[in-house]
């Protein structure tokens, strides 16, 4: 679809927030994922976000993961918003806003709070500068466990403190805020339990969109509540990766030698897809309470 940029995303979260449910945003790896879950997207009529980590954005480079992420939402016949998911760099989110992402998120939750929201505010103004609408999303509270966003021990204190939030919304204005409740990247050791009560607290203080991090492995009922109590942005990672490689590896050994790319990339798009849109049901699928 043409003209989306930062501006179509905050409209979009208005509306989540309005309708009582989230947008899923999707972290993709290469072409193959990413035309997947556009499809997926597309076949439920569903608006979603695709995401590049920092790594993913590093290795293509800005200008090519850039152009890529622009010619997607441009042919895609649903609201698709590209997006620099957990840059712990300022100047990476620099280099994207330049080759044409229309959000990104500076990460600076490993520092203190001081240096995180002159991270942020750093960024936000170069997102706004010369007339343009860069969405900017923050962090506030960690999300524990192990991902390509790096490590956080779970011994480590994570819950997000309503008064940081408050400060670091204050002094920045950010567009959307990932919270720390409980949620962690990757897959969860036992049941993942979230502090709706500290959501509540967070989304009674502020009117920031509020993003939850660390999707898979979330029960369906459990990302419904917190969607009811506030989340604006669902973050999907792990099981798209997971699907894609174990798909892969399941397909390869099935076709054996010499086998033809595109043959193997169709058949695996299949599994890929049911999870994306499994995932775009739930975070859109939400019961009032």
């Amino acid at each position: 679809m043409e003209g989306m940029n930062g501006l179509t995303l905050k409209k979009m979260l208005q509306d989540a927030d309005k309708g009582g449910y989230a947008i899923p945003s999707f972290n993709y790896s290469d072409i193959w994922d990413l035309r997947a879950i556009i499809e997926a997207a597309e076949e439920l009529q569903a608006p979603i976000m695709i995401a590049a980590n920092q790594i993913v954005a590093g290795l293509f480079t800005p200008e090519i993961s850039g152009a890529m992420g622009t010619a997607f939402m441009k042919q895609a016949t649903v609201p698709v918003i590209h997006h620099l998911d957990h840059s712990k760099h300022v100047e990476l989110c620099k280099s994207c806003i330049d080759c044409g992402y229309p959000s990104v998120m500076i990460d600076g939750s490993d520092h203190d709070l001081e240096t995180n929201i002159k991270m942020v505010k750093e960024i936000m103004d170069y997102s706004k500068a010369d007339g343009r609408f860069v969405h900017v999303e923050a962090e506030v509270g960690k999300i524990p466990g192990k991902g390509v966003e790096g490590y956080v021990s779970e011994d480590e204190k994570f819950l997000v403190e309503v008064k940081d939030v408050v400060e670091l919304v204050n002094a920045t204005h950010v567009d959307s805020l990932a919270v720390g409740i409980g949620s962690q990247h990757g897959f969860y050791k036992g049941t993942p339990k979230l502090n709706i009560k500290r959501l509540d607290e967070v989304n009674q203080a502020v009117d920031t969109p509020l993003v939850l991090h660390g999707g898979s492995g979330i029960p369906r009922e459990t990302v419904q509540e917190a969607i009811r109590h506030g989340i604006n942005k669902m973050n999907v990672g792990t099981i798209i990766h997971c699907t894609y490689m174990n798909s892969l590896r399941a397909e390869l050994n099935r076709v054996g030698d010499n086998p033809y790319t595109l043959d193997v990339m169709n058949a695996i798009k299949h599994n890929i897809k049911e999870v994306v849109k499994e995932w775009i049901d739930t975070c859109m699928d939400v019961k009032r309470a």
